[in-house]
């Protein structure tokens, strides 16, 4: 992960933006910020954001409709702040897209925690997930360049995915026909302790199938084992 990277605070709260922006360029990143969605889309157009810290309770343009327009675009890593404390806001926000969330007011040093771990992944940094690997891989017609970090429909056409995304899919590919449980699959797509009952990895996996399946409801490479986890079916070959 390199220190000079871009970060992008978006909140309609100045002094909120103001102390963000003085704690993390003090930490050596290069920091922007937006005080919602139209600043936000006019800084982008100049200067693309590696990651972006984002309010979801703006006046203008909810934080959730920003997430779905950025996924879109954009493989940058995005961050929640919340102060609703409601579960479901976190929930869609993470199946729209987002990699992480904190709740408002923020510990300075855990955010910063945070930011370095989503850039690590926006990085290609998390080697449990990618394992060295710079090779095509290919299953039922896909496509997947670890190196590239690139995923190539049948159709030929590039499929978008959050870094948690592709990290959940080389693990997945690098692991074919293996059961990997819940716990395993949290450990190596995030970096922070999570609740026995936590169900990030359910709705990652959800996120990811409507990506790759025919039928997302109905899946066919990616499969439920009850009880226990999931387990990547297709036979991958390595180009």
């Amino acid at each position: 992960m390199t220190e000079a990277a871009h970060i992008l605070v978006v909140d309609d709260e100045a002094d909120i933006r103001d102390e963000l922006q003085e704690y993390l360029v003090r930490k050596g990143f290069r920091v922007s910020t937006a005080d919602g969605g139209p600043a936000m889309r006019r800084i982008l157009d100049r200067k693309p954001a590696d990651l972006i810290i984002l309010d979801l309770t703006m006046p203008k343009e909810h934080g959730l409709t920003l997430v779905g327009d950025l996924r879109k675009t954009s493989n940058a890593g995005i961050i929640i702040l919340t102060g609703t404390g409601e579960a479901a806001d976190e929930i869609v926000g993470l199946e729209l897209g987002a990699d992480d969330y904190m709740s408002k007011p923020c510990n300075l040093r855990e955010l910063l925690a945070r930011v370095r771990s989503v850039l690590r992944r926006v990085a290609g940094g998390n080697d449990a997930a990618i394992q060295g690997d710079e090779a095509s891989l290919q299953f039922v017609g896909w496509s997947f360049n670890l190196s590239a970090r690139r995923l190539i429909s049948p159709e030929n056409s590039e499929v978008l995915l959050t870094t948690a995304e592709f990290d959940l899919l080389a693990t997945f590919v690098n692991n074919a026909s293996r059961v990997l449980n819940r716990d395993q699959l949290l450990d190596i797509t995030h970096d922070r302790e999570w609740s026995p009952f936590d169900r990030s990895v359910d709705n990652l996996v959800s996120r990811l199938r409507r990506k790759i399946e025919a039928d997302p409801k109905k899946p066919t490479l990616i499969k439920t084992v009850r009880g226990t986890g999931y387990v990547f079916t297709p036979k991958v070959t390595r180009d």
